[in-house]
């Protein structure tokens, strides 16, 4: 333990940072300022917590974010009063979306410096709307047990709800008077002769409550049912893959499977796993075929909207399996949401698989496979560059586990539409949660950081969006590979109608940057590299380096391959 008794400041702050450690809190993100600086020094100073500081606010709390994904852990981010905070809000936002779990510290000015136009002072009570699970002020820094008593059930209260019942983000407002640096006061001799053990006793993480369910008596009897694998992360994938195998032999019912989902990584487990269904639902006559009468639907809906157009339509009964609070049928429709984790209806299961007639299940196994063959067939031959290709190319060549951070627009589509099933245990990670493509690089270095040699799939725009996040590098540990389709411009607007309207579609929302992104990788002291064919790509990628990170640049025709793309993802579903 390593409390700060050089004034009341460090001492609060001290003991909130300890009170954190000991909950669980292993990382902290820190951006500069002077009204931080108690929070700062505590962090510092801390053993068990590694402190990592960032210039960019916005950077950081993306980085925190990515960090926060891959350990299912909170992640403490911290900085000054005024508008630093506010930069924050995008990543906020995702964390909340996507259900990721923040501990977001803002100092803040004393009240009587409020509202009199002192100098970097904003109103930061729920600067963050309702967007955090749990917000707060704190009370003035004071020595007097009780309020010690006070920061550290507070605190122990906000980790408690930035996990459950649903994780998320929460919002500590610290108001701080001078002296701010760890100057020596008088006033911190008393506390310094308590039994800090006993103070700290009974704080310790929280364990996961846990809830299980028996499956329900309809998908038992129903013959024509299909389980939607939707996007989700899982820190124990395997396991997930496992159980919704063991559900889907039990029903018999194909398992169509998101590419963000673990489950394309974990093929071998399922032999029921559609990878193809978008392109499968484009085909009129195999929807109407292959309409289910019950859906289970796990987590989140995928990225199809070819899939939920259909879903829509034919209005299935759809049960809902997924462990939070939140309301996940999008589409309005007749569902039933069953709080649990497919794990929890795995305890229940009758291991005895059913002997209903599987003529429905063998069509969609039939259909996905004549797709798949379609697909590969297409993509070995194609030689020039094709931002589709990439995903396909992609599922194929990484090493074994690693993890990749999909960025949005076109390069989620094109995992989805393309992302062979294997047995890599690849890990994907994503922003779903509000879909922008703002922090994806800074979320990417997050993932990466300390942990296996990662990748990033991104477009020029997404991470233009984001170039700050290079400034990362100084305290980066571990390696990123960014794969980078430059097709100078927003290749997921040549896909809606707007772009038929010239003007004002390549000036309003292609939106070129004309970017020499060699140039710009030079600034960052980034290493970057020309792709020039398809097999220097696969050599580059299979051993990835250990250390520091890189771009690899591809370019592609953004009209081409949205042509191709339109024109070939009905055709791939057709029979020869």
């Amino acid at each position: 333990m390593l409390l700060d008794f050089r004034n009341t400041n460090t001492l609060w702050a001290s003991v909130a940072v300890e009170t954190l450690s000991r909950l669980g809190l292993i990382s902290a993100i820190i951006c500069p300022g002077s009204r931080s600086t108690p929070l700062t020094v505590a962090f510092a100073r801390h053993r068990k917590i590694k402190a990592i500081p960032i210039l960019d606010e916005r950077s950081a709390a993306f980085f925190a974010l990515g960090i926060a994904k891959r350990t299912g852990l909170p992640v403490a981010l911290v900085c000054t009063s005024g508008t630093a905070g506010a930069n924050f809000y995008p990543a906020i936002i995702e964390a909340k979306e996507s259900r990721v779990p923040l501990v977001v510290i803002t100092a803040d000015r004393p009240p009587e410096l409020r509202h009199c136009h002192a100098g970097q002072t904003i109103d930061q009570v729920k600067l963050f709307g309702n967007y955090p699970n749990w917000q707060t002020e704190l009370a003035v820094p004071d020595v007097d047990l009780g309020m010690l008593r006070y920061l550290r059930q507070t605190t122990i209260y906000a980790w408690e709800r930035s996990r459950f019942p649903t994780p998320g983000v929460v919002h500590l407002n610290l108001p701080f008077r001078d002296p701010l640096a760890p100057t020596p006061q008088l006033n911190t001799e008393a506390p310094q002769a308590l039994d800090w053990e006993d103070f700290f006793a009974f704080t310790s993480p929280s364990s996961i409550p846990l809830a299980s369910l028996p499956i329900p008596q309809e998908w038992l009897s129903c013959k024509r049912g299909i389980i939607i694998a939707g996007i989700a992360h899982s820190h124990t994938p395997k396991e997930y893959c496992q159980a919704i195998a063991m559900l889907s032999q039990v029903l018999q019912y194909p398992v169509l499977a998101e590419a963000l989902s673990p489950l394309r990584n974990y093929a071998d487990l399922n032999p029921y796993l559609i990878t193809t269904y978008d392109l499968i639902v484009r085909n009129e006559k195999l929807s109407r075929q292959l309409a289910p009468e019950i859906v289970v639907q796990l987590g989140e809906l995928p990225t199809s909207k070819e899939l939920r157009t259909w879903l829509e339509t034919i209005q299935p009964h759809r049960w809902i399996v997924d462990p939070s609070a939140e309301n996940f049928d999008s589409l309005h429709g007749k569902s039933v949401h069953l709080r649990v984790g497919v794990e929890q209806l795995e305890n229940r299961f009758n291991c005895h698989l059913n002997s209903k007639d599987n003529s429905y299940l063998q069509q969609w196994c039939d259909e996905d496979l004549q797709v798949r063959q379609n697909i590969d067939q297409t993509m070995h031959s194609i030689n020039t560059f094709l931002e589709s290709k990439v995903a396909w190319l992609l599922s194929q060549t990484l090493p074994s586990n690693t993890p990749i951070f999909i960025a949005n627009s076109m390069s989620v589509r094109n995992m989805e539409f393309f992302w062979m099933p294997g047995n890599s245990g690849i890990t994907p990670y994503f922003n779903r949660g509000a879909n922008g493509i703002d922090g994806t690089l800074s979320t990417a270095l997050g993932i990466a950081y300390r942990d296996r040699s990662s990748i990033l799939l991104t477009g020029d725009l997404a991470l233009l969006h984001d170039t700050n996040g290079f400034l990362i590098q100084q305290n980066f540990v571990g390696h990123l590979t960014i794969i980078l389709i430059n097709n100078n411009g927003g290749g997921i607007f040549e896909m809606l109608p707007i772009s038929q309207f010239e003007p004002p579609f390549e000036e309003f929302f292609a939106t070129p940057q004309n970017i020499d992104f060699a140039k710009l990788c030079q600034t960052y002291n980034v290493e970057h590299k020309f792709i020039s064919s398809w097999e220097q790509l696969k050599q580059l990628l299979n051993p990835l380096p250990e250390t520091g990170i890189r771009v690899l640049e591809i370019s592609c025709d953004r009209k081409a391959d949205a042509r191709w793309l339109q024109d070939r993802l009905k055709r791939f579903s057709i029979h020869p």
